[in-house]
């Protein structure tokens, strides 16, 4: 068994690296593309879990929509004291530009990444909600296929849920808040961009149009696709893969070369769905990560079913003061920071790094969350042909259209180094196959 698992990581690997699955990074000014190593021993989750995670992940994930919308328009939980002022409108996510603007259907979060780990008691944990471009389905979609062609008897005798159907779930969410039942595209910002692969891979698998910023362009309001011929189609939903300050260089910022002029504009008026929607990454800030559980109880009357890791925000004084008594032991995020940056355990710190960061804790309260450090599990893993142990993570993706369903699969990601707690793929981390069992 293990002899095949050793080949079809080596083969998989291959192929992957045929097809240029890869993905891309910018370090000391330079953009590098890279592998981004897969693993065949697959993560297997349960059937009895897997339906307590999906019914969990869906109530998360309707909550933070209810809350997206509430915080652009009536402001319910701000008045009623649930969430501070000050920390919306001081969130980098906020927009004031989407105030009073319910887009089309109300959904603002289409696809949500979520990240949990699995503890060593078996208790599941939220660490973070991705709500603006939630990156990573495409490589266990590949995988999977990749997979089958090197080793069709591996699911042969498997009774797990087909994860195939990826796709049409993107499709599905994609028809349903469309406009005008115009094209359907994604919008790349080109192949320079860390996740390139994986916009072409979707585009292709979900037969919609791979665009362009220079494929774009608004004219009196709507959006146009500029394809073969210089023929132009209506545009009814863009699939942004751009962040919302480069969507639009005369709202947003001015400099932007990937953006579409006046493209906010034509969304303002309701001509365009944006998928996911300006402005809700203010619902993925880390900080307001510490108030979801408060969300769902108030806006679905709901106990959370999923739980947060114990979360601590140095602007309450109790929770500051616990914060600077018990650093060594915590770890420590900037809540500007993503793919694994800004992620500091207090135990790695020198003196000297305790006494700055404590500082900076004291002065810079609303940039800082602090949690407990969670044991989570170990999976097995292909190291240099040898069967080691690594610490992993599971980002479940979340598609909201008609109704909220959860892809019956997910990335597993695994860190490569034995001593460390961040799997990231930017942080040299590899991934793996998610087994959903049926039964």
């Amino acid at each position: 068994m293990y002899s095949l698992l050793l080949k079809q990581t080596d083969a998989v690997n291959r192929w992957m690296e045929r097809y240029g699955v890869r993905f891309g990074i910018y370090k000391n000014g330079e953009f590098k593309e890279q592998l981004f190593p897969f693993d065949a021993i697959p993560r297997i989750i349960s059937h009895e879990d897997w339906k307590m995670l999906e019914v969990g992940l869906i109530q998360r994930v309707d909550a933070l929509n209810a809350f997206l919308r509430d915080i652009y328009t009536e402001k319910r939980i701000v008045k009623d004291g649930i969430v501070p002022e000050d920390f919306i409108y001081s969130s980098k996510g906020y927009l004031p530009q989407c105030e009073g603007f319910i887009p089309p259907k109300g959904i603002y979060s289409h696809i949500s990444g979520i990240d949990l780990v699995q503890a060593e008691d078996g208790t599941w944990y939220i660490l973070e909600d991705n709500l603006r471009i939630p990156s990573g389905a495409s490589y266990p979609m590949i995988a999977r296929d990749l997979t089958r062609k090197v080793s069709p008897e591996t699911f042969t005798d498997s009774s797990l849920i087909d994860n195939r159907n990826y796709a049409q779930l993107l499709r599905d969410s994609m028809d349903y808040v469309n406009v005008d039942n115009g094209l359907e595209v994604i919008l790349t910002p080109g192949r320079y961009n860390s996740a390139y692969f994986e916009h072409s891979y979707l585009a292709e698998k979900a037969r919609v149009v791979l665009a362009y910023p220079d494929d774009l362009f608004v004219d009196n309001g709507y959006v146009y696709y500029r394809g073969l011929n210089n023929k132009s189609e209506r545009v009814g939903v863009i699939y942004r893969r751009i962040s919302d300050e480069y969507l639009d260089p005369m709202t947003f910022e001015p400099t932007s070369l990937l953006g579409v002029p006046n493209l906010f504009e034509a969304y303002r008026q309701g001509n365009v769905a944006i998928f996911n929607a300006f402005g809700n990454g203010v619902a993925d800030d880390k900080g307001i990560y510490y108030f979801v559980p408060k969300m769902i109880k108030y806006y679905l009357n709901e106990e959370p079913i999923l739980k947060n890791a114990p979360t601590y925000l140095p602007i309450y004084e109790e929770d500051r003061k616990y914060v600077l008594d018990n650093l060594e032991k915590l770890v420590l995020k900037d809540v500007s920071e993503a793919g694994g940056y800004g992620v500091m355990f207090g135990r790695d710190m020198s003196p000297e790094k305790l006494a700055e960061m404590k500082h900076l804790i004291k002065t810079e309260s609303r940039r800082w969350i602090a949690q407990e450090i969670i044991n989570f599990i170990d999976l097995d893993i292909i190291d240099n042909g040898e069967k080691v142990k690594r610490k992993a993570d599971l980002r479940a993706f979340v598609l909201s259209g008609e109704t909220t369903r959860v892809w019956a699969s997910g990335l597993t990601r695994f860190t490569r180094n034995e001593k460390s707690f961040i799997v990231n793929s930017s942080q040299g981390g590899g991934f793996k196959d998610t087994w959903v069992l049926d039964k």
